[in-house]
């Protein structure tokens, strides 16, 4: 691959990222407006100003609208930058907390509002559940990697269903929080984890 076309990538990943998220912003606000339900794709696509077509490039469905976000590959880049002396739940402590941090104001009120629509849309809820499965896959695989251990063990799954599940539990308690509650929430939950989690 020559020089020049490193650039070109990575111009292209901004604009699909920029595109993806100014269809977001309008759903969200056609949602809050008319309902999850009464809203239709062309709607959505109408008010980001493309065409129905150009919708499903970026989105599968409906659903994938509110579901979809790029903050997987974020995730993995901040685990694997952090020193090899810190135990994996510190690490996925400092990746998610660093995660947090550098999302703009924007960015996290989008969170929020796509965060409540799926505790609030049945279906939604339901097909959040795969999303949570492949970020437990994801979790397994990178802390098998720093761990050298194997995917399939127990302990590993464990770890990352912990994880997961911590997250579900602080959307499902606190959907409202503003970015910084949310970030002390979870920096004190994986600490109670750290602990032993002892009751």
């Amino acid at each position: 691959m020559s020089q020049g076309a490193k650039p070109k990538a990575g111009l292209r990943e901004r604009k699909k990222a920029k595109t993806m998220a100014n269809v977001q912003m309008h759903a969200l606000r056609l949602f809050r407006e008319n309902g999850y339900h009464a809203t239709t794709v062309e709607q959505i696509a109408e008010a980001a100003e493309i065409s129905p077509s150009t919708f499903f490039r970026y989105f599968g469905t409906k659903e994938d609208v509110v579901l979809t976000d790029n903050y997987d590959p974020l995730l993995v880049a901040a685990f694997e930058k952090q020193p090899s002396e810190l135990s994996p739940l510190q690490a996925v402590r400092n990746a998610m907390l660093s995660g947090i941090a550098e999302m703009t104001d924007d960015e996290w009120e989008t969170t929020r509002q796509r965060n409540e629509l799926i505790l609030m849309v049945p279906e939604l809820r339901a097909a959040a559940m795969n999303n949570l499965s492949q970020m437990m896959q994801l979790l397994t695989q990178i802390v098998a990697k720093r761990t050298g251990r194997n995917s399939d063990d127990l302990a590993v799954r464990t770890f990352a269903g912990v994880v997961v599940g911590v997250n579900i539990s602080l959307m499902d308690y606190n959907a409202g929080a503003t970015k910084s509650e949310f970030a002390k929430l979870l920096d004190e939950a994986l600490g109670v984890v750290e602990k032993g989690l002892l009751l």
